[in-house]
């Protein structure tokens, strides 16, 4: 071929001379090679770019869709809110007021006196406010059986107002250790000992809900 034969006899020192078809040739491959770098250096890294952005749009526009369809349904969302925290209000005041909260502790502790427990301590601590309630805990120590722990659960439960405790860090053991191969029966001697917390209602002037007060009234009765 006659490029073929141009080629074995170029003049490397008289590059201007060279043939023309020679010179288009060059020019071909030199084109070629700027291609296949600039795809190289350039395009190829940008195509795991290109992924990963093409995978970001879908969950982008996933994403969206979520968010659409959730605030077509806002307006009915944030009455159901409202809703639901009129009703935790309402809840809450069935709780002791502040008032109240002198006189439940001592029903508490007569509450315990009448199971026949011992009473060695009832100390209410610091109360804790919250966003809607207040908690008191109380440190004590009761010893007895095991029926007079639960005529004072039983009674506790039967007072006349919404009463909550709950227990924490709380334990019962036997006053005195069993002998050895002894089973302890019903009217073992225990020891309860620990914490447990009572909680009321914040009124209004103690929240700062000044709309709560316009919605919420306390109600008349409690049981």
């Amino acid at each position: 071929m006659k490029l073929l034969d141009d080629l074995k006899n170029l003049d490397r020192n008289n590059i201007g001379g060279w043939p023309k078809s020679v010179k288009n040739f060059f020019k071909v491959l030199v084109f070629v090679l700027i291609v296949l770098l600039g795809w190289w250096l350039i395009i190829n890294p940008q195509q795991d770019t290109l992924q990963n952005l093409a995978g970001k749009e879908e969950q982008l526009k996933q994403e969206f869709s979520e968010k659409q369809a959730k605030s077509v349904n806002l307006e009915a969302l944030q009455q159901q809110l409202d809703e639901m925290k009129d009703m935790l209000r309402q809840l809450l005041r069935q709780l002791p007021s502040k008032t109240e909260m002198p006189e439940l502790l001592i029903d508490v502790s007569q509450t315990a006196l009448s199971a026949g427990l011992q009473q060695d301590s009832f100390v209410p601590g610091t109360e804790v406010p919250k966003d809607f309630y207040a908690e008191k805990p109380i440190q004590l120590k009761f010893t007895g059986t095991y029926h007079q722990f639960g005529a004072f659960i039983s009674g506790v439960a039967s007072l006349p107002r919404v009463v909550i405790l709950t227990m924490h860090d709380v334990s019962i053991t036997p006053l005195n250790k069993p002998a050895a191969g002894v089973e302890p029966g019903p009217n073992q001697i225990l020891v309860m000992q620990g914490t447990v917390k009572t909680y009321r209602y914040l009124e209004d002037s103690e929240t700062g809900d000044s709309a709560s007060k316009s919605k919420t009234k306390k109600p008349g009765g409690r049981k």
